[in-house]
């Protein structure tokens, strides 16, 4: 504890606020859940092909690994604000770690030779990603609830961009680990050994690290009324919150579309002649870059408090990167501004992500951090759903291009023109919707001023108080 001892030992009355070191062994298990969730999340997509035959399962049975994440993650998107907001932030953690860790252990009963599963052996591996999705919304939604109870408001959003950026952190890593642990099929067992490591890891610091629900003194005014209001009394709020609404609906289209760049980036590129290695090589500056975007942004907003105005510009600058991707994809041989393309898309597209869910905080307060973060992650999972179904309808067949390095089918490739153009139309559209139409009070940040002023008052008038 920061200050309290010597306040103690002066004879000082107990300060109203106060910061914790134990906050940064919170920060890290999240960090460390929420990357070992988004490892399990994609473990097999790299690798999809090396899996199928492993289990003797069509690649189409591979892709349900992955999209069971998103089919769970809408409907138990919802439960998962309610226990945020109505139990805490200590039962969600422990709860979504335990989840994870016994998805990854059950995924390891399909390899195990001595069970003699054969046929079987697939429906392990789809339970224990069902474990895992159930604990997806729990721990994403966990970032700017950590942030609100346990940080001051000059390191909330700084806290909340190193929680957040943790998913996509680990996304990267396994689509880096995964092609490198299996160089052949035989060597799944030890993939899902590997991965268990960080799940079982993240569980025992949860359960034996965490033992607070919240603080005993709050880091700052807003704080103490982080659970003022009861789950559904805060859903009626929001649904009755017009700038709540727009950032829900175009914010939640950003990360839809950017769920369908990450999966559909190798279809994409494929078919103008682009190797499997490079469309990687793009996913990981897309991903890299972001990251390196939300560290910048989220420090700068930590220190001038321009959630809107940081927002509108990066949003817009992701679209125009979006277009720059959607015309330089239908042209071969671009290697290059392909590269730049995609790193400027991730680098101003992903450093909107822990901003905007800090600003969702700052226009719905009071209502809890868990239900106003939650329900954006609802929206865009439902938005993606659509997009991804929408996109793909779009496509055209192509017959067999001499320069294609898709993996063609018997009826041919396909062709993403008209999907990559839609998409970029789309970013630009709800960017300018989102600029034009959104605006908003910082209602925690002023209610904390508040809260100092009379605070300080306070103080004044009893420092003034004369001896009886």
């Amino acid at each position: 504890m920061e200050g309290a001892e010597a306040a103690s030992l002066l004879g000082e009355p107990p300060a109203r606020f106060r910061t914790y070191r134990r906050r940064w062994l919170l920060l890290a298990v999240v960090c460390l859940l929420n990357c070992s969730n988004a490892m399990l999340w994609l473990t097999f997509a790299p690798v999809a092909d090396k899996t199928a035959a492993y289990f003797h399962i069509s690649l189409e049975t591979v892709n349900w690994l992955s999209m069971v994440y998103l089919l769970i993650s809408i409907p138990f998107g919802l439960v998962a604000t309610w226990v945020l907001d109505s139990v805490g932030l200590r039962c969600a953690v422990v709860l979504s770690a335990w989840l994870n860790m016994v998805g990854s252990i059950t995924r390891m009963f399909s390899v195990l030779k001595f069970l003699s599963l054969g046929s079987q052996s697939y429906w392990y591996l789809f339970v224990g990603q069902c474990f895992s999705a159930l604990a997806q919304p729990l721990i994403i939604f966990s970032p700017t609830k950590l942030a609100a109870l346990w940080f001051p408001d000059h390191q909330r959003a700084t806290a909340n961009m190193i929680a957040s950026m943790s998913n996509p952190l680990g996304i990267l890593i396994a689509n880096l680990l995964s092609p490198a642990l299996v160089p052949e099929g035989k060597h799944i067992p030890l993939m899902l050994g590997v991965y268990a490591v960080p799940a079982v890891t993240a569980c025992a610091l949860a359960t034996l690290g965490i033992h607070e629900k919240v603080p005993p003194t709050p880091p700052s005014a807003s704080a103490t009324n982080s659970n003022s209001q009861p789950f559904f009394t805060g859903l009626k709020m929001l649904l009755r919150n017009k700038p709540y609404i727009i950032l829900a609906v175009c914010f939640g289209g950003g990360i839809g579309m950017f769920t369908c760049f990450s999966a559909l980036l190798e279809q994409i590129l494929c078919e103008k002649g682009y190797s499997n290695d490079f469309a990687g090589l793009n996913g990981a500056l897309f991903t890299v870059c972001g990251l390196l975007g939300a560290f910048l942004l989220g420090m700068y907003v930590d220190r001038t408090r321009k959630f809107i105005e940081s927002t509108k510009i990066s949003f817009c600058l992701s679209a125009l990167a979006s277009i720059m991707f959607a015309v330089t994809s239908r042209f071969r041989h671009q290697a290059i501004t392909l590269a730049i393309t995609s790193s400027l898309f991730g680098f101003f597209g992903f450093a909107i992500y822990p901003i905007a869910m800090e600003l969702a905080v700052e226009c719905s307060y009071p209502v809890g951090e868990g239900t106003s973060t939650g329900l954006i992650f609802v929206a865009s999972q439902i938005e993606g759903v659509i997009l991804m179904v929408l996109l793909q309808a779009l496509t055209v067949r192509v017959s067999e291009d001499p320069f294609s390095t898709c993996a063609l089918d018997q009826d041919g490739a396909l062709d993403w023109t008209t999907p990559v153009l839609v998409l970029a139309g789309l970013c630009s559209g709800m960017a300018c919707f989102y600029v034009i139409f959104f605006h908003t009070d910082y209602k925690r940040l002023h209610a904390e001023t508040i809260s100092a002023d009379l605070a300080k008052a306070e103080d004044a008038a009893t420092a003034h108080v004369p001896e009886s």
